[in-house]
This record gives C-alpha cells, structure tokens and sequence, in this order.
C-alpha cells in the first residue's frame, strides 16, 4: 500500500506540472513538498547576501553541509542555501522564496536526489531536465540576468549503479544548457573518479554519499575554474 502510495504521488506531481496552468504553485498542495516547509522557513531566517558579487549556492544537502564554503571560495564571496533531501520536484515550489531574497553574480544550483536507484521514487533523465528546466524559470522571476549554473552531479559510491541514468541526465542538462544565454553547465565528475573510472572513495564521508573536507576542496576548485570559464570575475569586498 505505501508503494502505492508513493507511485500516486509521484504521477500526481508530474500531472500537476505538465497539465496545469499555474504548475509550481499547485505543488505546494502536495504533501511531499509540504512537508519541507519548516527547512525552508529556517532558511529564509538566514542573512541575506547584500552584494551582487556574492555566489549563492542553492540546492540538496551537498549544499547545506557545506560550512565551509566562504573560505574554500575564496577569493570569490559565497554563502549556501539548501536544505536536505531536496528534489528538483519539490525545490522547484521553493525556489523563489529561497532565492529572491539575496543579491548575487551567480546562482549555483547542485540537487542530486532525483536518481538515486530507487524504483518507487525515481524520476527519469528526461524528468530531471524538465523539472531544471521549471527551476531557472522561478529563478528569472527575481534574478532575470544573474548567470544560473547547473553543478554537475557527482558520482557516489552509494549510487554508483544509476550512475547511467544520473550521467545521462546531467548531458539532457549540458546540451540544453549549451543552447541558452547565462545557464551554465559546470562539469565535475571527472575529478571524482580514480584510474579505474569508479567513485574516488577517498573524497566521502562514511556514508559513500556526501563530500569530506578533501571532497569539498575539489568540489571548490573545479566550481572556481567552471566560474573563470564562464567569464565570472572576482571581486573584492
């Protein structure tokens, strides 16, 4: 019956999407997404950046973990905004109230519970795009010029088996972002494999799924050069 149940509520989240007018906010109808009210209620409790210069880093518990991201940035300026076990399917309802808030140069997006090899729950590739897709949209709402990138999902020990699908989701992601003015596709997954092309297990925590300090100091500097590329200077405060 819970399976059941969960399948309902997953098709009943893509039929409110693709079938209604007004797709985001009927989302919040929904029980899975209302249930991160009080995560995302904490978050708007937060300071708020006051600078266009700062990067805002938006997303899943990769993002909300990272406490050390205005040191491993430097010299660019950052903050994080995210929460745990965030969805594209349910961020995307409160994407505007987490970033309209803020000024900032760039919006880094990384969510990468999606796929995550689970049969009920997973949505496909093509899903993911979509839902990205709805995300950048709540996104211009507030920042219409602010350049929006996507980070790269990484590959994970713990999930290493979707990894086919969650790779072919962030290509529909790279070449849709290919074809668009100021969204970014910023690639990292290469430096998290070994010389055999499996998860560097040296980079996780116990859990084989979120970064350890080595980790986020990768993460940091493949995120500094995919900001350099896209023409993002560094300012100072």
């Amino acid at each position: 019956m819970k399976k059941l149940t969960l399948i309902f509520l997953g098709l009943t989240v893509f039929a409110i999407l693709f079938s209604s007018c007004n797709p985001v906010n009927k989302l919040g109808q929904n029980p899975e997404v209302k249930k991160w009210e009080g995560e995302v209620t904490g978050l708007e409790a937060l300071p708020v950046s006051e600078s266009n210069n700062t990067i805002l880093f938006i997303g899943s518990s990769s993002v909300r973990l990272w406490d050390s991201v205005s040191t491993d940035m430097l010299p660019y300026q950052a903050i994080a905004r995210g929460y745990g076990g965030a969805k594209l399917s349910d961020f995307v309802y409160y994407t505007n109230r987490i970033v309209s808030p803020h000024q900032a140069g760039a919006i880094a997006l990384f969510i990468a519970n999606d796929i995550t090899g689970d049969e009920v729950n997973d949505i496909s590739p093509e899903e993911v795009l979509s839902l990205f897709r709805l995300t950048v949209r709540q996104i211009r709402k507030s920042h219409p010029d602010v350049p929006v990138f996507w980070i790269e999902v990484t590959p994970t020990p713990s999930r290493w088996k979707s990894w086919p699908q969650i790779s072919k989701a962030n290509k529909l992601i790279s070449e849709y972002c290919e074809k668009k003015e100021n969204i970014i596709f910023l690639q990292t997954s290469h430096k998290f494999l070994n010389d055999k092309g499996l998860p560097d297990t040296s980079l996780f925590l116990s859990d084989m799924l979120h970064l350890n300090r080595e980790g986020y100091q990768l993460w940091s500097e493949c995120i500094k050069v995919g900001l350099k590329n896209a023409g993002i200077e560094i300012q100072q405060k």
